[in-house]
């Protein structure tokens, strides 16, 4: 599924940062999010959510 603002809002941070907290898997956050999961990867990897 594709979205047209390529950018995590600041709500879509929060739920990232919790539901990775919690150990959910990576495709499971993408599909709620409805993002690619390397977009989810890339925010995780980056120290980004901190």
């Amino acid at each position: 599924m594709s979205r047209s603002d390529p950018h995590l809002n600041l709500d879509e941070r929060r739920d990232l940062a919790k539901w990775l907290d919690a150990k959910i898997p990576i495709k499971e956050i993408a599909d709620n999010l409805c993002r690619a999961p390397s977009t989810i990867l890339a925010r995780d990897q980056a120290g980004l959510l901190s």
